[in-house]
Order: structure tokens, then sequence, then C-alpha cells
């Protein structure tokens, strides 16, 4: 197993590499910092703008290649640059990664697991009441656009605080700006701010893993392996369990990296409605003020989570099938 997952380890240390590579070099094309000192009264001086963008690695006139090196150098060294502002990118980047993942953990973890619960029991309930059920709920949020399912859970939420006189859910923000309660009120305002964003997020990957495990359920359900565990004197709901179900998990743990890291990024319409500012916020943010080191640094931080996902799914993946532990 050590050996699968250390080849694993140094494909996906390359993929990274040609990632954020491709990432930053798209970013230094497309994206031009220069425009960000037009417009200005009094108009700096072109020598004095030419020596801020190059002191911050980000002068257009400076070949591709140079740039290039002189960033891929800041990354061995753990410093993804300046922004065109003269910002660290680092410290921006630190604070933004904290909020994202406080995020999105909750509720990919959340999502997931009760997706494949949920796909499990209808899979294995094939066409009866609560497989219908789940089927018509899934195709209704699959269907409904993020924004839409966001407010409609606040305006539900904000409903249910009216309607009970106590304020359960908080609808924006991370926390209640100065908040001065001790460890544990403070520890129930995150949760009360967590709830909401958390559930909008959740709710989309129930519905897409209990469609994608109801299937990978059926397809085993009827397999010979099953049968025969059945045949030898196990219980049904054992042979499910031990078997079925362990078998058609494989294909949900490798989903599982790529949801991570799309989530990671992809968040933004859930971090702009509840007033999270994330990573999400911050790619938008950097793309309208041609920051291309914030770009690359982002692009650089998802293809890196990726990464750790994809480390985690082919853990899974050996505890649930042993054959890729061989050699």
């Amino acid at each position: 197993m050590a050996g699968f997952l250390l080849r694993r380890l140094v494909n996906y240390i390359v993929l990274i590499a040609v990632a954020a590579s491709l990432a930053y070099m798209l970013a230094a094309i497309a994206l031009d910092p220069r425009s960000n000192y037009e417009g200005r009264n009094p108009p700096p001086p072109a020598a004095v703008v030419d020596a801020q963008l190059s002191e911050y690695n980000l002068n257009d006139r400076t070949p591709l290649a140079v740039r290039y090196l002189t960033w891929a150098g800041g990354i061995l060294h753990g410093d993804f640059g300046r922004t065109w502002n003269g910002d660290r990118v680092n410290a921006e980047l630190r604070r933004r990664v904290g909020v994202t993942f406080r995020l999105i953990v909750f509720g990919l973890v959340l999502g997931s697991v009760a997706g494949v619960l949920v796909g499990a029991f209808a899979g294995v309930r094939q066409y009866g009441w609560f497989d219908r059920l789940s089927t018509v709920a899934a195709f209704i949020v699959l269907a409904v656009p993020t924004v839409v399912l966001a407010n409609m859970l606040i305006i539900g939420a904000v409903w249910l605080n009216d309607r009970l006189g106590v304020q359960i859910f908080m609808v924006s923000g991370e926390s209640t700006p100065g908040f001065g309660g001790g460890l544990a009120a403070a520890l129930l305002d995150r949760v009360q701010h967590l709830a909401l964003p958390t559930a909008s997020l959740a709710l989309g990957q129930v519905a897409v893993y209990s469609r994608y495990q109801r299937n990978m359920m059926l397809d085993v359900l009827s397999a010979d392996f099953v049968r025969t565990a059945m045949a030898k004197g196990l219980r049904r709901r054992t042979a499910l369990v031990k078997h079925a179900l362990r078998t058609a998990l494989i294909p949900a743990v490798t989903y599982f990296a790529f949801t991570f890291g799309s989530l990671l990024v992809g968040a933004t319409i859930t971090e702009s409605v509840f007033g999270w500012h994330g990573m999400g916020e911050a790619l938008v943010a950097s793309v309208r003020s041609n920051d291309v080191n914030t770009v690359a640094a982002i692009s650089c931080f998802a293809a890196l989570a990726v990464l750790l996902a994809a480390l985690a799914s082919d853990v899974l993946h050996a505890v649930l099938d042993p054959r890729v532990r061989v050699g």
C-alpha cells in the first residue's frame, strides 16, 4: 500500500507543478496589472509605474519566461509574491483559506456522508416510497440554482427566527461583530453563522451523491459475490453492508477528491450570499483587479487541495479494495 500511495503522490506533485505553471502563465497573459494605474489624477509617471510593477514581478514588459522563473523561485521558498498594490499574497491567502475551509469542510463531509446513506438505502429499496421521494427531492435541489437555494434558506431562517422569537440562525457573516461572550457562547455564535451556508452546500452534495450512490448500489446488488455471501449464510443486511455497500463506495470516494477541489474555489456564490470572505470571493476580486500573483496563488492552492483530497480518496480506495494494494 505504501508503494501505491508513493506512486500516486509523485504523479500528483507533477500534476500540481504543471497546473500551477499553466495557471500563472494564463493569468500573466490574460490580465493587465498596468491598467490599475490608468485614470489616476494626476497620472503617475511611466517610469514609476514600470518600477513598481517590476518590484512586484508584474511588469508586462518583462519577458514572460523571466517573470515565471521569478514566481516559481518564490514558490519554492513558500512566497507567493505581492498583489498589484504591494500587499503580501501569503497573508491574504492565509486568512481566506481559513474562512473557506470552515465553510466547505462541514458541508462537504455532511453532504457526502448523508448522500451516500440516502443513495444506498434508495438503491436497496428500489422503486419504494423512499426511493421515489429521494429521487424527486434530489432533482428539485439540482434544478434550483445555488443563489436561489441560499436565499430560500435565508427566508426560511428569518421566518423561523421570527416565529420562535429566538435568533437561532444567523444569515450573514462568520461571527457577530464585537461579540463579547465566553468561549462556549463564541462557539455557539460561530455555529449559528455556519449553519445556513453549510446547509446550502450540503444539500447540493446530498443530491449529487445520492443519485451517484444509488446507481452504484444497483450495479452491485445483483452481483455474484453478494448472492454468494448470502448463500453462505450471511444475513441480507450484513451482506449488503459488508460487501455490496463497500464495493459501491469505491467510485464515490474517488469522486470526493474532485468535489473538494471544485468547492474550494467554487463556493463563490455561497460566500457572496452569506457574507463570507473566502477563496472564491478573493479569486473573483483578483481577476477584476488584474492581480496575477493572487490568481496564481489561489489556483496553486486549489491544486494542492485536490492533491490532499485525492490522497485521502486513494487511502479509502485501498481500504475498500485490497486489489490496489498489490505491488
